[in-house]
């Protein structure tokens, strides 16, 4: 792997994953769960906070933050992942955030359906996308811009996305968007705008950068591309016995040994999870466990005999719609979706 640069250090300091070892509760802890913050965090103040619902719409809003939760609410709990996991695993080097596997979490976000407001609203006769701008500001591509992605109307009024206002039974943390955020379950995490302050109903394609530029897989610099949307299948494995503080290769006794993990996809439900103990040679069937919900990770286990030697674990899931991670990475220019089968080294004695 290339080395990192100075500027992607900064934003490996800013930005951070969740711990392997925090697969094993079926809820990430808040302060466990990814965060990637593209601009600086907002001070916003929620008395004077306002959410507007306009253009395309036969009635305009602008809600408070109390008229919000007066409203009728769902708890939503949904695996988010960062479309750029796995991005520093990539050859040749990608410039960015240096995610290796762990920009992922699974949180139980409480809030109310973004359908049902923008039913309220009602969007009127040649409407086809709805714009989420947040309250982030920054440059990117020599563009000085909010954060705003757009979603297909229809995906807005028939989907399960909500706009949340708690996280895990607790008030939302600035940096995950108070006072307020938008959850769309299945997406990368780059289509859930945080810190929302506006909704734009419109009748063609959004053209801003996080849409038409970034966000999108391409093979060459100056093809036009195509957005991301859901979430591609993965498995990672918690892993076993102790770390080796540099090069985190881990060390365990000889013996049964119960390795476990969690696989989600945003395509479809996980239909099954292999694992293997030689690099992907061959491969086992996994016990799956229950998930959450329809839109949360699922747990799985294997039992594994361990004798004394150097092992290369790995997993690799597939989802009901036939979608099946690859065992090497796919190289794009931005470094997205690579869901190439995860690997950890052990040593057993």
């Amino acid at each position: 792997m290339d080395g990192i640069s100075v500027e992607e250090l900064q934003l490996a300091t800013r930005n951070h994953g969740m711990p392997l070892e925090a697969l094993r509760w079926d809820l990430t802890p808040i302060g466990l769960h990814y965060l990637l913050t593209h601009y600086d965090i907002p001070l916003v103040d929620a008395d004077s906070w306002r959410l507007e619902v306009g253009g395309l719409v036969e009635r305009p809003l602008a809600v408070t933050l109390d008229e919000l939760r007066a409203r009728p609410t769902v708890e939503l709990t949904s695996t988010m992942e960062c479309a750029g996991n796995g991005r520093a695993r990539l050859s040749p080097h990608v410039v960015s955030q240096p995610w290796l596997s762990e920009a992922v979490g699974t949180a139980a976000w409480l809030g109310t359906p973004l359908g049902a407001l923008l039913d309220e609203a009602g969007p009127t006769a040649g409407a086809a996308e709805v714009v989420l701008s947040g309250l982030d500001r920054g440059v990117e591509g020599g563009i000085a811009q909010s954060f705003e992605r757009s979603l297909p109307l229809q995906e807005t009024l028939d989907g399960d996305a909500i706009l949340a206002w708690q996280m895990n039974g607790a008030p939302l943390p600035p940096q995950h968007g108070f006072p307020l955020r938008l959850v769309v379950p299945g997406w990368y995490g780059m289509a859930n705008v945080k810190w929302l302050s506006r909704i734009t109903v419109v009748d063609e394609p959004f053209g801003g950068y996080q849409q038409s530029r970034g966000y999108r897989l391409r093979l060459e610099e100056d093809e036009e591309g195509v957005p991301l949307t859901r979430m591609l299948p993965r498995a990672l494995i918690a892993p076993p016995g102790v770390p080796e503080f540099l090069t985190r290769e881990r060390t365990l006794a000889a013996g049964p040994c119960a390795l476990e993990g969690r696989a989600w996809s945003g395509h479809a439900a996980i239909a099954a999870v292999e694992v293997s103990t030689d690099g992907g040679a061959t491969w086992a069937e996994a016990t799956l466990g229950e998930a959450p919900s329809r839109w949360a990770w699922r747990r799985f286990g294997f039992e594994w005999d361990a004798p004394p030697g150097r092992y290369d674990l790995c997993c690799r899931a597939g989802d009901e719609a036939g979608n099946v991670q690859p065992l090497e990475p796919r190289w794009n220019v931005g470094g997205y979706a690579n869901n190439a089968v995860q690997r950890v080294v052990v040593n057993v004695e």
